[in-house]
Formats: structure tokens, sequence, C-alpha cells
């Protein structure tokens, strides 16, 4: 029986053209960070600042250096390029995903969604889509809303790949045991935190950020061409 079904965002719920790697890579350019885009794109579905530790400690090629001020500076810098751009440029679902949405609310399995944004770009989005409507001041919701809980990665210990907050969305939802969670995403990282979490069915998403080739190594009990396809999952079980 499944309890609960958490989903990514960008590129798995929200519509996501690679826009989240070109801000960073805008910010990394102008505050002295060189990256690939092929880098960038593997790292995608992480906390963006520990993402920016990583290569800054990577650049300065001195793993116990101090990196803060580089840290703070690209990231405080990536957030201004991705709230303008999340506030100003079109905001869409997914295809396929309002559908999923609907299917889960028939067959009465809450809705969850997870993101490596930090809560306030998570926000915009969020309101953009009209999706906060019926969340209360912890973001849980009800029956009726349209998803029953959000969590960024600013709210927990660490992001993604750790396995935290799925835990904490199963805490939040009453939900003990993992083997009954469906969770989502399109990135490597989305992947691994599930199956640090021990979920039951660990989907990734090969329309969004990363191709069924770029997944394929990664662990997942499967692989879908699109949330069109979850429903049918989910009555093959």
């Amino acid at each position: 029986m499944i309890q609960l079904v958490i989903f990514d965002m960008a590129g798995t719920t929200v519509a996501d053209e690679h826009e989240v790697e070109a801000c960073f890579a805008e910010a990394a350019a102008q505050t002295g960070l060189t990256v690939s885009a092929e880098r960038i794109l593997a790292m995608q579905g992480m906390s963006k600042r520990t993402v920016f530790d990583i290569l800054w400690r990577d650049q300065l090629a001195h793993p116990t250096a101090d990196t803060t001020r580089y840290v703070e500076k690209s990231y405080q810098r990536f957030t201004e390029i991705l709230e303008n751009h999340y506030q100003t440029q079109s905001v869409e679902p997914t295809m396929g995903c309002l559908d999923a949405f609907a299917f889960l609310h028939e067959q009465k399995i809450p809705i969850a969604l997870s993101t490596g944004f930090y809560r306030k770009v998570t926000d915009i989005i969020l309101n953009r889509l009209e999706w906060l409507d019926g969340l209360n001041d912890q973001y849980l919701g009800t029956p009726e809303s349209l998803i029953q809980a959000s969590i960024a990665s600013d709210e927990v210990e660490q992001g993604r790949p750790k396995p935290f907050m799925i835990q904490e969305l199963m805490h939040r939802m009453g939900v003990s045991n993992p083997k009954t969670v469906v969770n989502l995403g399109d990135t490597p990282s989305d992947l691994q935190s599930a199956w640090a979490a021990g979920v039951g069915h660990n989907l990734g998403v090969t329309n969004g950020t990363h191709s069924r080739a770029q997944l394929t190594s990664y662990p997942h009990h499967q692989l879908l061409g699109s949330l069109t396809e979850l429903p049918e999952y989910i009555r093959s079980l």
C-alpha cells in the first residue's frame, strides 16, 4: 500500500529547460568561480550552498581552506539571479504533472514536494503555480489542497544526496515505513537520497534535466519517461 508520494520540483514537477543551471553558471562566472556545464549538471538537485562549497574547495585546491567568504559571495549572487528568474519568467508544471496529482487525489494518496532550493525561492515557485493554497505555516495541507506537504533543503540538517528531506516528510505525514513511499526525481542526487532513505519505490523521470542514459547507473527501481507514466506504475502495484 502506498502511503506517500514525494516529488522533486525543478525538472520533475516544475518545467526546467536547464534554467537553474544557467542561473548557477552566471553566478559562478560573476564571482570568479570556474566550473563546466557538465559539472553543474552532475550536481543538480543538491543544496546549492553545498555545491558552491565543493566547487570552491576544488578551485582553491585546498580541502581544509576556509571557503566561507567565497561561498557566501557566490551563493548570494546566485539567490539574486534565481529569485529574479522565477519572479519574472514563466513557471509551468511538467508534462503529466497535474494529471498525476489528480490521479493520486482520486486514490487518496498524499502528495509531498521536496527540493534542493531554499525556502524563499521554493515559495516563489509554489506561489506562481498557486500550489501554496491550503498549506499552513508548517507547509502542511489537507486532503483537499493540491499538495499535502512541502519541504526545502534549508529546513533539514543536510540536503540531497542525504535522505533527511524524505525522512522529515515521512515524520510530518505520519508515515513510519519507507517501503510505502514513492519518491520521484530527475537527478542523480534524487535517486541517491531515495535509496539512502530506503523507499519502496525509487523512481527517476527522464524528461527533466537528466536523460535515461545519464540516470541508468544510479540506484533506482524504475525510470519513467515522464509523470504521465506514474498512474500506470501505481496501478500495476
